[in-house]
């Protein structure tokens, strides 16, 4: 969530603690760290052996990155995780369980090689779809729902909260609990807070790992995910696991990795907080006319559905729009070669619990073929070869030099590129749709 969510990092470093209220001990957790036996650990899981560190700068180029700075904070790790002692304390957790929690903990500093791994390629939208939204996750999705339909019927009730959007989170995140991270979540986040450009950000996502391990809610050999921290079937950072999970089946623990009931709920209750509204779908697949104005294609742009239909929107396949005074945005995922979306207030719910428009786009999708809908009707621009990571800041670094761009190039192509993106077209003659496709990097470079 994630992610985000996830689903921005400290160096927190004291030379000596002084015991604060609630703590038992006279003696510092970061000495008892150094001493402490294998009976105050029993039950933690053995770190598991992971790839080495690089031993290189990463490539976001920020001076917490640096090869240097890195080993500087990984050599200081030990004093920085004693030095959240009376953070902790503040939060009610025991000295017993920090010490606990926290004796072993080593960093993991292959992460900083993930943290600022800059993938060649991405992903265009449809390959994404495709991979997510198949015939044989659908079918296990049914599959899911068909043999929890009990728990899915209380948790619809008690939150508003569609049943077939929570089943596609829990298949597109993890495949129906069959896939996942197997990262220490304690010991990344820990990394993460400690090491690292993000270190405010994960400071707080440590803190609420242990606050979970010391509640009791989940175990240590549960609280395992990926490298940033989410963790369960449906990805909840610990930040979000404070925040939305629920202990649905009553037992006293709000357990969203091994009891569906608690998952489902959990779920429901995040997208209902995030402003999920009930009995409303997502949104809706248009046609847009030959020559639309794709500067309309904002996300601040939000018109009633009547509204689009005047400037000559259609629902794909004929069918009518259910209400004409909703409100949405305009969303052009392949720009004026595939096809349009009119996204509704539930979409804004799941970008919420996932930024990304491409994810938000298959949870909606996935959702409506798990009830029985069909395939999108319109064709997407499949011969369109995506841009390489070395094309997309050239793109971006082109619209700076002339005039379109004010953003720093990242080769990150999010809304403020697509805005320079529509501009440029607009003054060339091309659809406006924001497209980062090879005939517009060519057409700036001749410029």
């Amino acid at each position: 969530m994630g992610t985000g969510q996830g689903r921005g990092l400290f160096v927190g470093v004291l030379a000596g603690l002084l015991t604060v209220a609630g703590a038992a001990s006279a003696q510092s957790p970061q000495l008892q760290r150094a001493s402490v036996t294998g009976s105050i650990t029993q039950g933690v899981p053995a770190q598991p052996p992971a790839r080495e560190w690089s031993g290189e700068d990463g490539a976001s180029g920020h001076p917490l990155m640096t090869a240097s700075a890195i080993r500087e904070a990984a050599a200081n790790f030990d004093s920085c995780i004693a030095g959240m002692w009376p953070e902790a304390a503040r939060r009610r957790i025991s000295e017993t369980s920090f010490v606990r929690f926290t004796a072993d903990l080593t960093p993991d500093l292959r992460i900083m090689d993930l943290m600022d791994a800059q993938p060649e390629f991405t992903k265009a939208i449809w390959d994404y779809l495709d991979v997510l939204v198949n015939e044989t996750r659908l079918a296990r999705g049914r599959d899911m729902l068909a043999r929890h339909r009990a728990t899915f019927d209380a948790v619809e009730q008690a939150y508003g909260v569609d049943r077939y959007v929570i089943a596609a989170i829990w298949g597109i995140e993890s495949n129906y609990s069959t896939m996942g991270g197997d990262r220490s979540v304690l010991r990344s986040t820990a990394t993460l807070a400690c090491v690292g450009r993000r270190q405010a950000y994960f400071r707080e996502e440590f803190l609420s790992a242990l606050e979970i391990l010391h509640r009791g809610d989940l175990r240590p050999e549960q609280l395992r995910g990926s490298w940033a921290g989410a963790f369960g079937p449906t990805q909840f950072m610990p930040t979000s696991f404070k925040r939305f999970a629920v202990d649905f089946d009553g037992d006293g623990r709000r357990d969203v990795v091994d009891s569906v009931a608690d998952l489902i709920a959990s779920t429901a209750n995040n997208l209902k907080k995030d402003g999920w509204q009930a009995g409303q779908t997502w949104g809706y697949e248009v046609e847009v006319p030959e020559g639309f104005n794709y500067l309309y294609a904002d996300r601040a742009r939000r018109l009633t559905l009547a509204q689009w239909q005047q400037l000559g929107l259609r629902r794909a396949g004929g069918k009518p729009f259910p209400r004409l005074t909703d409100q949405a945005f305009l969303l052009a995922p392949a720009g004026a070669q595939g096809p349009g979306f009119l996204m509704l207030g539930n979409f804004r719910a799941i970008l919420r619990y996932n930024p990304a428009e491409a994810y938000a786009l298959a949870i909606g999708h996935f959702a409506d073929r798990l009830r029985g809908g069909e395939p999108f009707v319109q064709d997407w621009p499949r011969q369109e070869r995506v841009l390489t990571r070395a094309e997309r800041l050239e793109l971006q670094q082109l619209l700076a030099q002339q005039g379109y761009y004010r953003g720093e190039p990242d080769g990150q192509l999010g809304g403020r590129t697509r805005e320079a993106l529509r501009h440029f077209q607009s003054s060339t003659g091309l659809p406006a749709d924001g497209f980062a496709s090879a005939e517009v990097l060519e057409r700036l470079r001749g410029r």
